[in-house]
């Protein structure tokens, strides 16, 4: 029964209400009699929102009249229209949805690319045609593969959220409607069932056995308990506590009610959370920086070749000019135009790749960063573990313990205890235990699926395994106490025989409370002392250290006299590879921490069984972290592998901390208050079974099936993708640097050019086609898992690249210019015969060096010849246009080249071969010296 504030009691009444609202005329305090209709005139009073923090705090019936709404007929149609003139609909503002256009215009922003486009303009400046065709063609082809791939995450991402539009059961001109929740205004009534989504902030006005999912607010997995009473002032209101607001977005799970329409849209406690992530900032992936990074490089490097040139022409005195064009010629021939196509085709077959293991890569480059990824922060339920409770172990009160076997919701299994079967009531003092749980129980099973709460549901399946499931036929319920976070217990009461019942299960130490006496093991009652009570609860913390969840059972006539029956420990089991997941991502230097509600001692057991916390480890609380500054929070987060007692609040902070101190970080996460934090995060990463729509939409990466070993498919794929990018950008500096050395010696030197214009077009042909591509394909090393995560400050020109590329380079001028002297020497003037043998020298050395830069770590035997058959089919089809330029006529004419003899090809393949083997020597060494460190390392 609803009571009005009164004037004595002021503490716990609320302000006026005409203060809460803007009002443009005279406030109505009545409660309207009929629903509520208006004029339409400008005098009429036009109703604001109600905050949750106010709602709650008053009476429902003068919420209902601030709202000038009523409770039993609701508002008016015309009514509701002149609201929703003012408030709008109740849906969110998002960005305006970008045109194709603007999308594909989108990609044109990066530095590498604008550094082409520069590069294509200067070229047809200077009447370079064909540079400037094949850079513009490489442009295109890059934008449109990062666009198509792009686009088809969103459309897969959009299937993934694609949901019956929200309806809702609205009172409205005195009956009840079932309409689109988008046309909700404040002062509607709403009614609510289980299993109704909830459509608004609501007042609730009636709550019947209402218990609600709040769980993608505040964290919390056991559903809460509602009621219309109004919270007291003298508490500090927040959403735990707020036990008569349903929140927008939450479920009801248990119950029906009936509520108010507070708060739409951006007013609701929803809409704040999507401010807020709107409003933080996603960071640029490490790939992104990487390849900003190296455009800038190679732009320097290419002022550098002009003004280097430029400088030497005019020391021999030449035509400054020439120079100039000379310079910036080979500037912009350096450009490798290939390297976005390759890191384009690269990412969008890793998103690929990770679509077929179920997981959704919103964008390209996120795929990338999974590969410098230092720490991931994981939820524990329904990410690391199945999300279904399952009773393992029923106690009783003198600490003798029944096994019970099977996993899941699955029926399949028994409790033994002593060696014999427990069926029915064939041992007392565990069926006892076991019809308090069926009895006290509001959960059903439908096959292997769960109608209700996952912990009655795992009793529901411990009754049926002991053919104790029909024992609750054997009483009739009369009332039910709801669970409560304050009480931590549920209790129902029931008649049997005309005697009342009381059945009560929840937190062991609460349920003891209530109790005092026990059932000893020959079933006769005594006394709950306190040596007993500390003995019970010494054994109730052995089981949570082993992972396990404790519940107690009790009964008895009065809820101030019960009897303790015993405890039911239950768990929920991991996911089957999430333990060798962990350990692989941390073999590979990646930490992990778990996120947990779970009290201390559960949540590292668990993650104990799943390899994420050692005895060396620490451990943090919600509540810790809530009383630390942010400078304390970076001091210790390092060390921490487990928070429990954490809510999704939480995570922000968590996440920027990690950040401040240099992590690279993922964070999973399922609710709307994780949204904020996956958006932060270096890679947010959403569910796509659990999550909300807020979530995925903040999100960099969806996991479908929510499955942890997803995310070490994902570190692996980044690893590989970044691996492969580098032994391109490898294979074509090398072979670049090469060209432009043979090219810009000759010039400086007055030598005349070994190679003729359309042979240097069909080299860079070949530096940026098939077999360059190719590179970019190469399967994923089966071992690249246990490399350590890249140092994204890093560059990725280091100095250990520049001296490969720098090597390979020096062996390929050096050699085809001993080609080059050798033919020309013979009759002292420049053949056809020379040219011919210098350009395929030259190719032939490409050939070599991009196959000893398949890999920089493995040696070609142990990567397998033909493994990547992009590559095979990419040098066989190059070396096949390579004997068509040599010896078919029309080519010849075209590329001024003559027929080579057989011994001269042989001769040239034995020659350019030593690129490769003094490569594929040089990783042989540097792979037994990593070996002989990591031995004397274990030796230590």
């Amino acid at each position: 029964m609803d009571v009005k504030p009164s004037k004595e009691n002021d503490k716990d009444s609320a302000q006026p209400l005409t203060a809460v609202f803007r009002v443009e005329g005279t406030a109505a305090t009545s409660k309207p009699k009929k629903p509520v209709t208006t004029g339409g005139t400008q005098e009429d009073i036009m109703i604001e929102t109600l905050s949750a923090e106010n709602a709650s705090t008053y009476q429902a019936s003068d919420c209902v009249a601030a709202l000038r709404s009523d409770a039993e007929a609701g508002l008016s149609t015309a009514e509701a229209t002149r609201r929703r003139q003012f408030h709008g609909y109740n849906e969110f503002d998002v960005a305006e949805q970008e045109s194709v256009c603007s999308k594909y215009l989108e990609q044109f922003k990066n530095p590498l690319i604008l550094l082409l486009l520069g590069s294509a303009v200067v070229s047809l400046l200077m009447r370079q045609f064909d540079d400037a065709i094949s850079i513009t063609i490489a442009v295109v082809i890059v934008v449109t593969v990062g666009f198509v791939q792009e686009y088809r995450s969103e459309k897969t991402l959009e299937q993934l959220n694609k949901l019956v539009p929200p309806a809702c059961n609205v009172v409205r001109d005195g009956r009840e409607h079932n309409m689109l929740a988008r046309e909700l205004v404040p002062g509607d009534i709403i009614v609510l069932n289980t299993g109704d989504r909830v459509p608004a902030d609501l007042r609730l006005i009636e709550a019947h056995s209402m218990a609600i999912d709040e769980s993608s607010f505040t964290g919390e997995t056991e559903p809460k308990h509602k009621e219309a009473a109004p919270v007291s002032m003298r508490q500090d209101v927040n959403v735990e506590n707020m036990i008569n607001i349903a929140f927008m977005g939450t479920l009801v799970r248990n119950g029906r009610g009936k509520g108010i329409v507070t708060s739409t849209a951006a007013s609701s406690q929803f809409g704040a959370i999507f401010k807020l992530v709107q409003e933080e900032e996603s960071p640029k992936t490490p790939l992104q920086k990487s390849m900003d990074m190296l455009g800038k490089q190679l732009s320097m490097y290419s002022f550098g070749v002009i003004g280097g040139i430029f400088v030497i022409g005019l020391i021999q005195g030449r035509n400054v000019l020439d120079m100039f064009n000379i310079g910036v010629s080979l500037a912009v021939a350096a450009i490798p135009e290939g390297l976005p196509i390759v890191v384009a085709v690269t990412l969008a077959i890793g998103v690929m790749r990770m679509a077929t293991r179920r997981a959704v890569i919103k964008k390209m480059p996120a795929v990338e960063t999974l590969g410098c990824v230092t720490v991931i922060c994981s939820d524990k339920t329904g990410t690391l573990t199945k999300n279904e409770m399952t009773a393992t172990c029923v106690v009783t009160p003198e600490g003798r313990k029944a096994e019970v076997t099977g996993l899941g919701y699955s029926t399949e299994g028994s409790c033994t205890y002593n060696g014999n079967i427990v069926m029915g009531y064939n041992f007392q003092e565990i069926a006892s235990i076991i019809e308090v749980g069926s009895v006290c129980n509001n959960s059903r099973l439908i096959g292997e699926t769960v109608i209700g709460q996952p912990t009655e549901g795992a009793l529901v399946v411990l009754a049926k395994k002991t053919g104790l499931d029909g024992c609750s036929d054997n009483y009739e319920r009369v009332r039910e106490i709801p669970f409560s976070h304050e009480s931590k217990w549920m209790a129902v009461q029931c008649v049997n025989n005309g005697h009342t019942i009381f059945f009560v299960k929840g937190a062991l130490d609460c349920v003891m409370d209530l109790c005092d006496s026990y059932r000893s093991s020959d079933g006769s009652r005594k006394a709950l002392d306190g040596y007993v009570r500390q003995r019970i609860l010494d054994g109730a913390r052995g089981l949570a250290s082993t992972g396990l969840r404790v519940l107690g059972m009790a009964r008895g006539g009065n809820m101030q006299s019960l009897q303790l029956e015993g405890m039911v420990g239950m768990m929920d089991p991991p996911r089957p590879g999430a333990t060798e997941a962990i350990a692989t991502v941390k073999s590979s230097g990646v930490d992990v921490k778990l996120i947990t509600g779970d009290a201390q001692e559960t949540a590292m057991s668990i993650g104990a069984m799943l390899g994420v916390y050692r005895p060396t480890d620490s451990c943090l609380s919600g509540t810790q972290i809530d009383s630390m500054s942010d400078p304390d929070l970076e001091l210790v987060i390092r060390q921490v592998s487990i928070i429990y007692r954490a809510t999704p609040r939480h995570k922000l902070k968590i996440v920027k901390a990690l950040q401040s101190v240099g992590e690279i970080v993922a964070m999973t996460g399922d609710g709307v208050n994780d949204a904020a934090a996956l958006k932060t995060a270096d890679i947010g990463v959403a569910m796509g079974l659990g999550g909300t729509d807020v979530c995925k939409e903040a999100a960099d990466m969806i996991l479908c099936d929510d499955d942890f070993t997803t995310m070490t498919s994902a570190i692996e794929e980044g690893k590989a993708i970044y691996h492969n990018i580098t032994n391109f950008v490898r294979f074509q500096l090398s072979t670049s640097v090469a060209a432009l050395s043979l090219i810009a010696a000759s010039t400086l030197f007055h030598f005349e050019n070994p190679l003729n214009a359309m042979q240097i077009l069909w080299i860079n042909i070949l530096m940026d086609g098939p077999p360059a591509q190719s590179l970019g394909v190469e399967p994923v090393d089966d071992d690249i898992i246990r490399l350590p995560p890249r140092n994204v400050k890093q560059s990725m020109l280091t100095r250990k690249l520049i001296t490969h590329i720098l090597c390979s380079a020096t062996i390929i001028v050096s050699t085809t210019l001993f080609i080059y002297y050798k033919e020309m020497s013979a009759d002292n003037k420049i053949t056809p015969r020379d040219t011919t043998m210098t350009f395929t020298c030259f190719v032939m050395f490409g050939m070599w060096n991009a196959l000893s830069c398949r890999s920089s770590r493995k040696l070609i035997w142990e990567l397998g010849l033909f493994r990547n058959k992009m590559f095979c089919l990419a040098i066989g089809g190059s070396l096949i246009g390579q004997l068509l330029v040599i010896y078919w006529a029309p080519l010849q004419n075209v590329f001024q080249t003559e027929a080579l003899s057989l011994f001269d090809l042989l001769f040239l393949a034995s020659l350019t071969s030593t690129v490769f083997i003094f490569n594929e020597t040089r990783k042989y060494i540097e792979l037994r010296s990593n070996m002989s460190d990591k031995k004397g390392i274990d030796i230590l």
